[in-house]
């Protein structure tokens, strides 16, 4: 099988870097998302009869590669992989034309607003509820640490239909705007400096037309494995930035009269992390090889296992890169300790590597 890149794909990720490259020289600038959405970043993964490119997760971690290799804090995944994939999965034909269109040209922003306290990495908690009214529905409850919800125009909120708070059924998905009446949006920044928010629904009338499916957990449960392979490739790029900005940095910081990088047990160090790099990227790519599985137990496989070991990696090099770096490695001057902080953030939203691992058994003795 040959796994390398077509000569569209290594032109967008030529594109992609030079661009982030531009821009991490402009720490100021404030209109990435547009510039984003005129390299046709974010129409990539949505549907072509919805004003998108239809590429797969292959194409969008090769984006997200070029995101992490340059630090940029963006909720790109948590709008187009997660929020614009289960439009383009649930919704009808007015529903994606209300909203793929512009958010695939930046015009609109949209956020999954699904997390609430005590799920505990559990997709099928869901207390917020939703009853009917009339000919349309009433919505009570509060989401946590939905991503870019602080910038988003319009939210799309699991609630609960039917069933018990960690039952798999009745779990519905509406379209919300921002400025419903009943609706606080809370926004805050993340450890990592991207941003995210609570939202509170308080009693938040919608019509029927906001419902876009009444049996929507295997679909969130598909969006989210396609978003953390998506994430699995960002930290890849992430990591292997941080290694050669580490072996960068012991060329030139000299100790005792000498560059650190001489010091040949500080060598092994940095050749472990060069090997957690290269393992990591050929368990990113397989992930996003599977991440459209149509057999859930497969992919719900590949995905975990990828993460587990790539999330765990990540770890270890952000880690090490500070310690190389010493106190400097600490301090804002500095981008490595920045690289930590959006790994323990990723490892927040989606789990750590046991969870992903305890998934993996689980799914694997399921196929047994």
């Amino acid at each position: 099988m040959d796994l390398s890149y077509s000569d569209e794909q290594r032109l967008l990720g030529e594109s992609a870097n030079n661009l982030l490259a531009a821009r991490a020289q402009k720490p100021g600038a404030t209109d990435l998302w547009k510039e984003m959405a005129d390299m046709g970043w974010l129409a990539l993964p949505l549907p072509e009869k919805d004003g998108g490119l239809g590429q797969g997760i292959v194409d969008v971690g090769i984006v997200t590669e070029a995101m992490g290799r340059h630090r940029v804090r963006s909720n790109y995944v948590a709008s187009v992989v997660l929020a614009g994939g289960l439009v383009s999965a649930l919704g009808n034909d007015a529903q994606r034309a209300a909203l793929l269109p512009g958010l695939a040209d930046g015009s609109l922003r949209v956020a999954l607003a699904h997390a609430e306290e005590g799920a505990r990495y559990n997709l099928s908690h869901v207390t917020t509820t939703a009853r009917q009214s009339g000919a349309g529905y009433v919505l009570d409850g509060r989401k946590t640490a939905a991503l870019g919800g602080d910038v988003a125009d319009r939210f799309i909120v699991s609630a609960r239909l039917s069933g018990g708070a960690r039952d798999a059924s009745g779990i519905g998905l509406f379209v919300v705007d921002k400025g419903a009446k009943g609706a606080t949006v809370d926004g805050h920044a993340t450890v990592d400096g991207a941003g995210a928010a609570r939202v509170t629904f308080d009693g938040v009338a919608v019509g029927a037309d906001a419902l876009l499916s009444s049996d929507a957990f295997a679909a969130i449960q598909h969006a989210y494995d396609r978003a953390t392979a998506a994430f699995c490739s960002e930290l890849v790029g992430l990591m292997e930035a941080a290694t050669a900005a580490t072996i960068e940095y012991t060329k030139i910081r000299i100790q005792f009269g000498k560059p650190l990088a001489v010091n040949q047990t500080l060598r092994h160090r940095m050749a472990d992390m060069s090997i957690a790099c290269e393992e990591a990227r050929s368990m990113a790519l397989r992930a996003a090889l599977h991440a459209d599985d149509e057999d859930a137990c497969a992919r719900g496989r590949a995905i975990a296992g990828a993460w587990a070991k790539v999330s765990r990696s990540a770890r270890f090099v952000a880690e090490q890169s500070i310690q190389l770096h010493g106190g400097m490695g600490v301090t804002n001057e500095l981008e490595i300790g920045g690289y930590l902080k959006r790994v323990v953030a990723l490892d927040a939203i989606l789990g750590g590597p046991d969870l992903h691992l305890r998934r993996h058994v689980a799914l694997t003795n399921l196929a047994a």
